[in-house]
């Protein structure tokens, strides 16, 4: 299991051997705690449970999950599967550490949200002519269901609505450097979500 919960810092550049400047982004990655290991004869699959930020105040249910395990209160709670004869217990710390020989990794997180947006700015429609009769089709959708079959417009069509705000996934993100005195993973390029975002970072499944 090469993975961890993590928190965006902010966004920052980097210059390389040639003085190019590259942007980047930091990431205050665990430390995180072993909550909870299921087996694959209690829970029918192999997993544990990581509690990220510690909190002082959480819900009832996060409470009563917390109380059970007997260890510092944690405000994000998540669960990874794990591979066969991976060993972990309850209590075990996961730290930025796990990446040291890892190049790349895949970030997921809650997109900012962009309020309600058209097409064109939510799917990169084309949009109508700009001239020759086209003056009330510019930044319109076209088109969107069929005659008489099947006579409704179906369901899953691109059309203007809410943008962001939703599960984001940037894979292949290339690691440029680790700081395990504070936990710090430095990736080159933006992840999903603002300042604060919650992430899971991954080994990448691709690379």
């Amino acid at each position: 299991m090469i993975a961890i919960i993590g928190k965006k810092i902010g966004m920052t550049q980097i210059f390389d051997e040639d003085g190019r400047a590259i942007p980047a982004t930091v990431i205050k990655a665990g430390p995180c705690t072993v909550m909870q290991v299921k087996t694959k004869e209690n829970d029918g699959y192999s997993a544990v449970q990581l509690g990220f930020d510690e909190a002082g105040k959480v819900n009832k249910p996060k409470d009563g999950h917390n109380k059970k395990w007997g260890g510092t209160k944690s405000r994000v709670i998540k669960e990874i599967k794990v591979l066969e004869g991976e060993e972990y217990k309850t209590g075990d710390e996961i730290n930025v550490e796990i990446f040291k020989d890892v190049k790349y990794v895949d970030a997921s997180g809650i997109s900012k949200g962009k309020g309600f947006a058209g097409v064109i700015k939510r799917y990169h429609f084309g949009g109508g002519r700009a001239s020759h009769g086209g003056r009330l089709s510019k930044r319109g959708t076209g088109s969107i269901g069929n005659c008489a079959s099947p006579g409704r417009v179906v369901k899953g069509k691109k059309m203007p609505g809410r943008m962001g705000n939703q599960q984001a996934t940037v894979q292949s993100i290339e690691v440029v450097k680790i700081i395990p005195e504070t936990n710090l993973l430095i990736v080159k390029g933006g992840v999903p979500g603002h300042k604060d975002t919650v992430l899971m970072i991954k080994k990448s499944v691709k690379k």
